[in-house]
């Protein structure tokens, strides 16, 4: 011991002293991490025996080996670990993507995001004043999509100046086209429900798809589908027989006593960032806002 300098850094086990503990941190669906060497940041959506596959906000996967402190939680190495079986999925404050420099060390700022995932702008954060509205517009089937595109997406499309409206049924969407009247800088996204080959929603939206009209869709019955089951605390999504209305059939196989709108409710409060939905649904969002602000730019 040196009254003037302190203990011997050479005493007891100095190598040992020297490396910091990595917390070990269960590789639950939902936790938002970011790959250390490469930047890739998305949530857990499944962990095997020796690897972990995560998914961005984007909807695009990656699978990644579980090796030691290969990732950062909250900025922080962390090693993540297969979950004990029944570990509950990710609930609360998760971390945010991590996007920007520096893309390693553990001192990095934490940077304000909005539910998608995106860097908060002045407007969002409350530093500016709203914007003027842009000409180009998004629709969405109905309430439901508006409420969930508006949860998730809605600072972003403040940011950005577009507005979300509802067609009240994808069978209105020739007219409501034709009555926008979409050219250059007016562009017209539309989202709709159960969008596969084959469908009525298909056939549609062939009728009005154009340069200037863009019309992307996801593979869910309803917009309910798009929100993981897990967030609510249910195996999945029941199959309702053909010929039931399938929210009134997903209602009562639930055992939920509770209306329409007010199932949506519990639904929708319990989503509160993009990790909570479907990969299948981000992607077509974020595509929608890319078209119609293309003339303008992000």
């Amino acid at each position: 011991m040196s009254r003037d300098y302190g203990p011997d850094v050479l005493a007891g086990d100095w190598r040992k002293a020297r490396r910091p503990e990595v917390p070990v941190v269960a590789a639950v669906r939902g936790l938002v991490v970011e790959e250390r060497d490469g930047g890739f940041c998305g949530a857990v959506i499944h962990c095997e025996k020796q690897v972990v596959t995560l998914a961005d906000r984007f909807g695009r996967q990656r699978v990644f080996p579980l090796t030691r402190a290969g990732f950062l939680l909250e900025g922080k190495p962390v090693t993540l670990a297969r979950p004990a079986p029944g570990t509950a999925p990710a609930n609360g404050p998760r971390s945010s993507p991590g996007t920007g420099t520096p893309r390693t060390g553990t001192a990095r700022t934490r940077t304000a995001r909005t539910a998608s995932g995106s860097v908060a702008g002045p407007r969002a954060t409350g530093t500016a004043r709203a914007r003027v509205a842009r000409a180009s517009r998004i629709y969405v089937e109905g309430r439901h999509d508006a409420e969930l595109v508006e949860k998730i997406w809605g600072d972003d499309l403040r940011e950005v100046g577009v507005v979300v409206e509802y067609l009240a049924g994808v069978d209105h969407l020739p007219g409501v086209a034709d009555a926008f009247g979409p050219g250059p800088g007016r562009r017209l996204g539309v989202l709709v429900d159960h969008l596969v080959a084959g469908s009525k929603e298909s056939r549609i939206a062939a009728q009005v798809s154009s340069a200037q009209v863009l019309v992307v869709g996801h593979p869910f019955v309803d917009i309910w589908q798009a929100v993981r089951p897990e967030v609510l605390g249910i195996p999945g999504w029941p199959a309702v027989p053909r010929g039931t209305p399938w929210k009134e059939g997903v209602i009562r196989a639930l055992g939920w006593d509770v209306s329409t709108a007010a199932a949506w409710q519990r639904i929708l409060g319990a989503v509160g960032s993009y990790t909570d939905l479907e990969p299948e649904l981000l992607g077509r969002v974020e595509e929608l806002i890319d078209f119609v602000t293309a003339d303008g730019g992000l």
